[in-house]
């Protein structure tokens, strides 16, 4: 299911194998929680260079709902993508104003936000979802806390979380369907220690680090990866959930994380944040009003070989709908290309050169540097 093929000290490339084909690691999946996603079509997709997206079964069991997807045969053949698919529980819903009403041992109650019915779920009913939606890689359902809330209710949370890891591992008996635990523990060390343990002491197949990138800030997010990992047995994939800037990506990489997902390279393009080898643009700045330069020198995305930084800027004043089509095409491929690079270092041993590389040209933004939010 998992296998590593070289390791550059805590760096890691391997290979993940799904139903529906190999996914080399470390990997970044664009985000399409209702079976699509933002701007690009799954053609697209995959010129872009991704080798897996993530898709939230919690929010296709809402709309389009469950009997027209188990009609197509899961999600696969609903969407048209042949490649492997994730789909998240809805845990990271548990966040949301517009989803949570409340949450107990039993399960969790959430508001629909299409017809404002609220209905109650258990693990159980999460995990049959996903066996319908028929990800090849489905998570358990978790308990995402904020960031911020006292020690006391990270600590309920995250014994929910285990609770319910337990139940959603009992029930998941669909063939060829992976699935993964995730832990939680906010920024406290002991219960980040503990939840990875337990969760990677689980027989499930891959470990995922949850209730980060919400605002919690660099230093406090790399220093519950470093403690989570010594948890997590060698031999399963380790994915950061909603984690997706280039420089993040590569600090956690040499941490010894395999996968990632974050809708942070779209959100960015959408307001005209767009990736380069020198760091983060705003392309909207009247600075780029007559640059026939291409977004970035060394990209091969079909955006870059067409058009001038001019060009996309002027799309962007001008508020032109294909803009963000534009950006979500370079962000993506710029990401999936850096990963492409960034595992041929790994199999090379030569994953510090390249991180030092990377960040000599690289400028990252002060402010960035201390508090963020991705999902």
């Amino acid at each position: 299911m998992f296998k590593i093929i070289n390791q550059d000290k805590e760096a890691r490339t391997g290979i993940l194998e799904t139903a529906h084909g190999k996914v080399e690691t470390p990997f970044f999946m664009p985000i399409a929680t209702k079976g699509t996603a933002k701007q690009l079509s799954p053609e697209e997709l995959e010129e872009v260079g991704s080798q897996a997206i993530i898709a939230n079964a919690f929010i296709l069991s809402l709309k389009p709902g469950l009997e027209i997807l188990e009609k197509f045969g899961g999600i696969h053949r609903f969407m048209k993508w042949d490649k492997t698919i994730f789909t998240d529980s809805g845990g990271f819903q548990i966040l949301s104003k517009n989803f949570l009403h409340k949450a107990d041992d039993k399960g969790v109650f959430f508001k629909n936000p299409y017809t404002g019915k609220i209905q109650f779920y258990t693990p159980e009913d999460i995990i049959r979802g996903e066996e319908v939606v028929g990800g090849d890689v489905c998570m358990a359902l978790d308990y995402v806390p904020h960031y911020g809330i006292e020690r006391k209710a990270i600590e309920e949370c995250t014994r929910i979380t285990h609770l319910w890891a337990e139940r959603c591992m009992k029930v998941h008996t669909r063939e060829k369907q992976l699935l993964f635990g995730i832990c939680q523990g906010g920024t406290f060390k002991d219960l980040r220690e503990k939840s990875a343990r337990f969760i990677g002491n689980l027989d499930v197949d891959g470990v995922a680090l949850g209730g980060l990138g919400i605002g919690e800030g660099r230093e406090l997010m790399v220093q519950a990866i470093e403690t989570s990992i010594p948890q997590i047995p060698e031999e399963k994939p380790r994915y950061l959930m909603g984690v997706g800037s280039p420089e993040d990506l590569i600090s956690a990489i040499r941490l010894g994380l395999d996968c990632f997902d974050s809708r942070f390279p779209t959100m960015n393009a959408r307001h005209g944040g767009i990736f380069t080898a020198q760091g983060k643009i705003n392309i909207e700045k009247v600075s780029y009003k007559n640059d026939e330069s291409p977004l970035d020198e060394k990209c091969g995305c079909v955006v870059c070989k067409k058009y001038s930084r001019a060009f996309i800027h002027h799309v962007y004043r001008t508020y032109e709908p294909i803009r963000e089509r534009y950006g979500s095409i370079h962000n993506l491929y710029f990401l999936q290309n850096l990963l492409k690079e960034v595992r041929e270092s790994i199999k090379e041993n030569s994953f510090d050169q390249f991180e030092k590389e990377f960040f000599s040209e690289y400028k990252l933004n002060e402010k960035k540097k201390t508090v963020f939010t991705y999902h």
